[in-house]
């Protein structure tokens, strides 16, 4: 028995009811899925790690427990350092993915 609504195929033009931003924004979550809320995260703990790194340097800057205090700055501006990073890294994707569907 032949089905009476076959599968859309992948160079179907979209929905009447759907705009072309619209629609360009769907394809662009359903090729990477859950890039916002990955951005949001990576500033959030980036954010984390500021404020960490700002008070573990205010006590570096008083001198208080300076041999426990270091290793835990250190480990605040490799925090931010990585989630810089990553939100680059995520960045660059989406913007790639941009370009691929313009072009």
């Amino acid at each position: 028995m032949a089905d009476s609504n076959p599968e859309r195929p992948s160079n179907a033009k979209p929905a009447r009811n759907l705009s072309p931003e619209k629609y360009a924004r769907l394809r662009a979550e359903a090729k990477a899925p859950y890039r916002g809320l990955r951005q949001f995260i990576y500033v959030t703990f980036g954010a984390s790690g500021l404020i960490g790194a700002f008070i573990f340097f205010t006590q570096l800057l008083a001198g208080r427990g300076v041999g426990a205090t270091f290793p835990n700055f250190a480990l605040q501006v490799g925090v931010v350092g990585l989630m810089v990073w990553l939100y680059r890294l995520e960045q660059r994707a989406g913007r790639r993915e941009r370009m691929k569907d313009e072009g």
